[in-house]
């Protein structure tokens, strides 16, 4: 009995392979429309459409703007301005490199608590740091060297507010003017 009922299955199986085989053989093909005939179709479409549809469709195939050009390009280095006179350090009597040093080493702890460095413009950073955080933390140290001007920016030696640059959520520029007390000029301090 149940060699019978193998039998049967298989007999079933092939009979249904085969009659698929066959019918994919056997099916006319038909034939593809030429694109006189398309064209035409489309137009007769179109004749018999209201306004708002011819409207419709003449959107969608307006002519696209043709792609412009975008070229990347490095932007230039800041031209360094002629240095002023050098001033001696106003508020410390620190290496304005060691006070620069205690200031990266103040971001990079507020950083490892907070798991980001503090943001936004030099006073905003300075408040963060001055207490002003989700912990009330302070990390400026005025025994390192670190003063805050009367607009609440942290100022250099020299008295000049630092220039914070966020490179990345865990990495900061600092830059001070250096004792010419002029930005981006030759004899700035700067720190990552």
């Amino acid at each position: 009995m149940k060699k019978w009922f193998a039998v049967l299955v298989l007999a079933v199986a092939g009979l249904v392979v085969w009659r698929l085989f066959y019918q994919i053989k056997t099916e006319p093909a038909r034939p593809d429309k030429s694109v006189a005939q398309q064209d035409a179709a489309v137009a007769r479409a179109l004749a018999t459409a209201s306004p708002q549809a011819d409207a419709v469709i003449a959107s969608n195939f307006t002519a696209a703007p043709a792609p412009q050009t975008i070229f990347y390009a490095v932007p230039p280095r800041p031209p360094i301005a002629p240095a002023g006179n050098a001033q001696p350090p106003d508020y410390t009597n620190l290496a304005p490199e060691i006070v620069l040093d205690y200031l990266r080493h103040a971001i990079r702890d507020y950083g490892t608590m907070f798991g980001g460095n503090p943001v936004g413009l030099n006073s905003e950073i300075t408040s963060q740091l001055n207490g002003k955080n989700l912990t009330q933390a302070n990390f400026i140290r005025p025994e390192a060297g670190m003063r805050i001007n009367d607009r609440g920016e942290l100022v250099d030696p020299w008295g000049t507010p630092y220039f914070f640059h966020q490179l990345s959520g865990t990495e900061m520029e600092i830059r001070s003017a250096g004792p010419d007390k002029i930005m981006w000029t030759a004899d700035d301090l700067m720190t990552r």
